[in-house]
């Protein structure tokens, strides 16, 4: 087995994501002054649902790359998963702060949800396969 070295190198950069959007998240709570929820502020509620959706997808759809990478799936699968991942994951939030039914609300929100929502049981069903080959 070894260690899924690919997957740690996109969740390093993965994270540094996630600091942005944590810090608008707490840029936006200070400059608005507004403690908890959103105080019915669209562009704090944006941001928060953009923090929210990263945090409720990478770490499944990345614990389920780093298993397949330590049973042995080729570094191209690897990467392309992991690019795939990171790609959904910066579309996301671009989509997020756009106006409904815009081209970037299009691309961004609905495109990376939607390779999120693609990926999440891709790996899941390579998982399943993997471990079936083996037993």
């Amino acid at each position: 087995m070894q260690m899924p070295s690919i997957t740690a190198a996109y969740l390093a950069v993965l994270a540094l994501l996630y600091t942005v959007l944590a810090a608008q998240v707490g840029r936006l709570r200070r400059g608005n002054r507004i403690a908890f929820g959103d105080n019915g502020n669209p562009e704090l509620r944006s941001a928060i649902r953009a923090h929210a959706n990263f945090i409720e997808y990478v770490p499944i759809i990345a614990l389920m790359v780093a298993m397949l990478e330590m049973s042995g799936l080729p570094a191209m699968g690897v990467h392309l998963l992991m690019l795939a991942l990171l790609l959904s994951r910066l579309l996301h939030p671009l989509g997020m702060y756009a106006a409904p039914n815009t081209l970037q609300f299009r691309i961004g929100r609905i495109g990376g949800i939607a390779i999120t929502l693609l990926l999440l049981p891709a790996c899941a069903v390579m998982i399943l396969w993997r471990t079936l080959m083996v037993i």
